[in-house]
């Protein structure tokens, strides 16, 4: 999975020189005209489109109403148990922890990565373990807010070895996205890229 991020946070544009080599290779001719409507197209056109330009504010409302401000949770007094528990019911990896009757107070986040890390290979009982003894605390969290790039998370992700982040606006957490939706969302955009560089060649332009 990792390299698979970094291939796409290295070679986000890649779709543009893959589409000119294809002209290239069936007609040599053809390129530098292609090459003339890419230069031709003015800046403002191509940001039109905004190549590059999906937002986690966009994967948030593609994941639906019930993503925004519905993210599962448990308190820091819960057993890490009680956490585990919920997120296989869930098929989740990640619940975020707030504190004891207070759910709009974020204490942190608890993953299946600090299950693993932090109970399984340490010999701890998950059924006498407070979620806030082995929760990443709020002030360590990586975060970001609505209008944050998914590239920018994507690099985010990647460089601190997370796989899911919260999202946080001026009123606090309003959701979480995973690498899952992150990769799909890059996914989607190229294809989309493509499918424009292609309009180009075939005159749609």
């Amino acid at each position: 999975m990792q390299g698979v991020i970094r291939g796409f946070l290295s070679n986000g544009r890649i779709v543009k020189n893959a589409v000119l080599q294809r002209v290239s290779l069936v007609n040599p001719l053809l390129q530098p005209a292609v090459l003339s409507r890419f230069q031709s197209v003015t800046s403002a056109r191509m940001e039109e489109h905004g190549f590059e330009s999906t937002t986690i504010s966009d994967i948030l409302k593609s994941k639906g109403k019930s993503a925004d401000g519905s993210w599962l949770w448990c308190t820091s007094d819960d057993t890490v148990y009680e956490a585990v528990k919920s997120m296989t019911e869930h098929n989740v990896g990640a619940l975020v922890v707030v504190k004891p009757g207070e759910e709009k107070s974020i204490a942190g986040i608890i993953t299946e990565r600090d299950y693993l890390r932090k109970i399984i290979v340490q010999g701890r009982s998950s059924k006498s373990t407070k979620v806030g003894d082995i929760m990443t605390e709020e002030n360590k969290l990586i975060t970001v807010n609505p209008g944050t790039k998914v590239l920018r998370a994507m690099q985010l992700m990647t460089d601190n070895r997370i796989r899911h982040i919260p999202v946080i606006d001026e009123r606090g957490m309003i959701g979480m996205v995973s690498i899952g939706d992150v990769v799909r969302a890059v996914v989607s955009e190229h294809r989309q890229e493509l499918d424009r560089l292609n309009a180009f060649i075939q005159g749609g332009y």
